[in-house]
């Protein structure tokens, strides 16, 4: 009988720039090899303080709309009181309360339901860091 709870931890090398990552293919291999064809939760969680889990479609231009809308709202300049590493620094790490640092999300029969146009990313506006870890768990 397979496991009721099953994690693995994906490394990630997300490079200088501000970054949106798709993982969808990462979570699908996970469920094909954990789930079994059973109902459940998938869980995604990055453990960084300057990153998060969206769920939006990408190739079409909405990963670059949804940087330059975080420019907006969370401007790279010295307004932030937390002032170490590159400037505008303190902005990554407001990030996750825009951009929560984890998502749950459905799985039926093993396979991870999404919408026709629902990618799950890894949103990385830091540029200090290049390496992420993201979790991801299976309870099914």
């Amino acid at each position: 009988m397979p496991e009721a709870f099953t994690t693995r931890v994906l490394e990630l090398r997300t490079g200088t720039g501000e970054s949106v990552t798709d993982l969808t293919h990462a979570c699908e291999e996970f469920l094909a090899e954990t789930a079994d064809g059973r109902d459940g939760l998938l869980n995604v969680f990055v453990p960084h303080a300057t990153a998060g889990i969206a769920l939006i479609e990408t190739g079409a231009g909405s990963d670059n709309d949804l940087l330059s809308a975080l420019h907006v709202l969370l401007p790279a300049d010295d307004r932030y009181q937390h002032r170490h590493g590159s400037p505008g620094h303190g902005r990554d790490h407001v990030l996750p309360a825009l951009v929560p640092p984890h998502a749950t999300l459905p799985v039926v029969e093993g396979r991870l339901q999404l919408g026709t146009w629902q990618s799950v990313c890894l949103v990385d506006t830091n540029k200090d860091n290049v390496n992420r870890q993201v979790r991801l768990s299976f309870l099914g």
